[in-house]
């Protein structure tokens, strides 16, 4: 795994806060390594260093807790075993993750964790294309009825293992978030790896700006939309991939098929007031393609808005988000 230098810094910063006039107020950043990503936390307020501590100490908690490598977390021990009495985190994980593979028609899957292996997909093992047999043997225990639980006991059949990759940093935003508000911020900003998380808004009153990556070029964006007090969660192809016989194949797989999805979208940005189900959702969205992913908005327009770029290039944009979203490429509205 690669180290990061851990960066805290209390700085002074002017902000309006007053319509009289301005303040200083302290600012609060931090960047960290946590769920395989590198973090960063800004937050706002005289209050803002010891919340901002507090809500990475939740976040470092969670990783220990869930992560589908550490030999000494509850995922991975759950799946050594196949039965165990877990914690209410991950018991909460598990069971909105089966509420969401329904919601999504399977295509958010925890139990991909067999064919991202094969795949090889985790830190030390090597990216290679899996023979037809080791994925057909892969997906004998993927789907969520393979995954059983009675009170706070996990069973999970024989051949299948959890990953909740997907869903993991959604909520660790979430909490990370409580924390902050509770801890009496009201105005800060955090970045998860492809998780961004709006606490309230600017110290100014203005909503936050949130680029969204362009696809074929990290270093641009496509796009920007203006949020306040809401989770911001991008999923894309271009995030971890590897080549082999001039083919690129990428970590986002679909369960049906046990390949990397291929449903002609790029990347996909949801945005809700629910950080665990932006997370599961800008995975499952991808998986679903255009249409599909249409049709489920159509459906729950209440819960989330969405962003989406095709392999043409095109962006489609959900119309609870077309007022918030702005790019100099013009855009298609995804209408109820």
């Amino acid at each position: 795994m690669k180290l990061l230098r851990k960066s805290c810094i209390l700085i002074m910063t002017a902000a309006v806060i007053l319509a009289s006039g301005c303040s200083l107020e302290s600012k609060y950043n931090c960047e960290f390594f946590a769920m395989d990503t590198v973090m960063t936390i800004n937050a706002y307020g005289s209050k803002s260093e010891n919340a901002v501590k507090s809500a990475q100490n939740e976040i470092n908690r969670l990783d220990k807790l869930l992560s589908v490598q550490s030999a000494n977390s509850e995922i991975f021990r759950l799946n050594q075993s196949k039965e165990m009495t877990v914690s209410e985190d991950t018991l909460t994980l598990i069971t909105r993750s089966k509420e969401i593979y329904t919601l999504t028609g399977g295509a958010f899957d925890i139990s991909c964790e067999p064919l991202a292996r094969e795949w090889g997909f985790y830190s030390g093992l090597e990216n290679k294309v899996p023979s037809q047999k080791a994925i057909e043997n892969a997906l004998k225990g993927v789907g969520a009825e393979h995954i059983n639980i009675e009170n706070s006991t996990v069973k999970l059949d024989e051949n299948t293992s959890l990953d909740l990759g997907g869903i993991a940093k959604g909520y660790a935003s979430h909490k990370a978030a409580e924390i902050l508000k509770e801890n009496g911020v009201s105005s800060a900003l955090m970045s998860l790896g492809g998780n961004v998380r709006a606490v309230g808004s600017k110290p100014d009153g203005e909503d936050w700006s949130v680029a969204i990556t362009d696809p074929d070029d990290n270093s641009k964006s496509i796009g920007t939309l203006k949020i306040s007090d809401k989770a911001v969660v991008t999923s894309g192809g271009y995030q971890r991939y590897f080549e082999e016989n001039g083919q690129i194949y990428h970590h986002i797989i679909d369960t049906k098929t046990g390949y990397p999805a291929d449903s002609g979208l790029k990347s996909v940005t949801v945005v809700s007031d629910d950080d665990t189900l932006a997370d599961a959702l800008s995975t499952s969205l991808f998986v679903m393609g255009l249409e599909k992913s249409g049709e489920l908005y159509s459906e729950n327009s209440s819960l989330f808005g969405a962003v989406f770029i095709t392999d043409n290039n095109e962006i489609y944009v959900t119309d609870n988000l077309k007022d918030s979203f702005m790019s100099e490429q013009g855009f298609e509205v995804i209408s109820i």
